[in-house]
């Protein structure tokens, strides 16, 4: 694979969170989040929730995980970790978008048509979204 298209080690996406970083496709850089399945595997969405778009599932620090499912901290929604797929929430039904990415010699790498741009969040994206929801306890 191209060292170009290495985001980065498998060990170093969480088993309980998720590794946030920025690619390009063609124009504008995009947010995207790589999570780590059970068997090992890695899968990589876009970085917002289907039911607001400009609400982000991973500020910085990691998304929520719980129970194998990521969390959107604004709506409450769950989505499968391993499909994207909603299945609690405003968005029920609704599935994360999906990038390309493969596993090889212990690294993530994005697909040949992706740009990789960086790790961590867009710096000119307004974070200021807060969570009306706990998750303590």
């Amino acid at each position: 694979m191209d060292d170009e298209s290495r985001v980065a080690p498998v060990e170093d996406v969480p088993d309980d969170g998720t590794l946030l970083f920025r690619f390009r496709n063609g124009g504008d850089v995009t947010e995207a989040i790589l999570a780590r399945l059970d068997d090992g595997s890695v899968v990589a969405f876009e970085n917002y929730c289907p039911h607001w778009v400009d609400v982000r599932l991973d500020k910085g620090s990691g998304a929520t995980v719980r129970n194998g499912e990521l969390i959107c901290q604004k709506h409450g929604a769950t989505f499968e970790k391993s499909s994207g797929c909603c299945d609690f929430g405003p968005c029920k039904g609704a599935t994360l978008a999906t990038v390309d990415v493969t596993v090889e010699d212990g690294a993530v790498y994005l697909d040949d048509s992706y740009e990789f741009v960086g790790l961590g969040p867009d710096e000119d994206r307004d974070r200021s979204s807060s969570s009306r929801i706990g998750f303590s306890g």
